[in-house]
């Protein structure tokens, strides 16, 4: 195998977050004991494989291709898993046999009633039995809607919810704050669908310059979450002095200021929300919207 040349490389390591959202995305449908690693394994393959084969011509944000083949991994690996303990698998053989015994005897489908007392069991234990054989991986076609409704799920408890919306906030926070050319290639390019080609004939400039826009937003994105978030996985800078990183400094403080501000709104919306329940029991109270604050107005430039 070939090894990988540098821009290849550079578009694993920006978009290696891919890897994390989409495994994070498939354990919430998936049960409990399905491996967190194992998904992130066939992940990262899937995502070095995707920039091997990438062509930048085609017009197709690179992210938006990976996360296609990030996903069909993931579910290739899922099939190869097994999801049903033994005793579950030698229940559910056992069902088909007895039921095709009284097919053949009747000469037709046999009630859940009936294969129920021919296997001496309660009828909940064949519907039981039914559906752990019946568990499947649906195909990649079906996976952003049908796979949902297949899988089991599992609830994001208090905890996890809080975490969530913290994400989130500072997210939302980190793409207003973000410099006006920057913020505008993010949006099109991951909220709009746009295409690299269609961005860069609007902006006008060559699609090269479109590109480096979106790995620097990328950059800035990924180290003003961590410097909040996750301070370790933010790298030391080069020139800790220099005058690129006073500017970074500053995105990174108006972040936490848009997140803040974000969160006081939220608390005071909640609250006269609240107050109105109380005031005026028996009323429903209007649901109240807290909008970030002035999400096209970058609290800062950056570069």
């Amino acid at each position: 195998m070939q090894p990988m040349d540098a821009d290849q490389n550079r578009l694993v390591t920006e978009n290696l977050p891919l890897v994390g959202y989409h495994v994070s995305e498939m354990l919430m449908r998936v049960p409990s004991h399905v491996s967190r690693d194992d998904l992130a394994s066939a992940g990262a393959l899937a995502l070095v494989q995707a920039a091997r084969a990438y062509d930048a011509t085609t017009g197709v944000p690179f992210n938006r291709y990976a996360a296609i083949r990030i996903k069909g991994a993931m579910v290739d690996e899922l099939r190869s898993m097994d999801w049903v303990s033994r005793g579950a698998r030698q229940r559910a053989r056992k069902l088909t046999t007895v039921a095709d015994e009284l097919t053949a005897d009747l000469g037709r489908a046999p009630t859940r009633e009936e294969i129920a007392h021919a296997l001496g069991v309660d009828v909940s234990e064949v519907d039981t039995a039914r559906e752990a054989a019946a568990t499947r991986v649906l195909s990649l076609e079906g996976y952003d809607g049908a796979l949902a409704e297949v899988l089991p799920a599992r609830e994001v408890g208090p905890e996890e919810s809080v975490i969530l919306d913290e994400r989130l906030t500072y997210l939302h926070a980190a793409v207003s704050t973000l410099p006006e050319r920057l913020r505008t290639v993010v949006e099109q390019v991951f909220f709009h669908d746009r295409t690299v080609t269609d961005i860069a004939k609007d902006m006008g400039v060559t699609q090269s310059r479109v590109s480096q826009l979106r790995a620097e937003a990328m950059v800035l994105l990924r180290d003003g979450l961590n410097t909040h978030l996750d301070p370790a996985q933010v790298p030391a800078p080069a020139q800790p002095e220099g005058v690129a990183q006073r500017r970074r400094e500053t995105y990174f403080a108006a972040i936490a200021e848009r997140a803040s501000l974000h969160a006081s709104t939220a608390v005071a919306a909640s609250a006269s929300v609240v107050g109105a329940v109380t005031a005026a029991p028996g009323t429903t109270a209007p649901q109240a919207v807290a909008p970030f604050p002035a999400p096209h107005e970058p609290l800062v430039a950056v570069g």
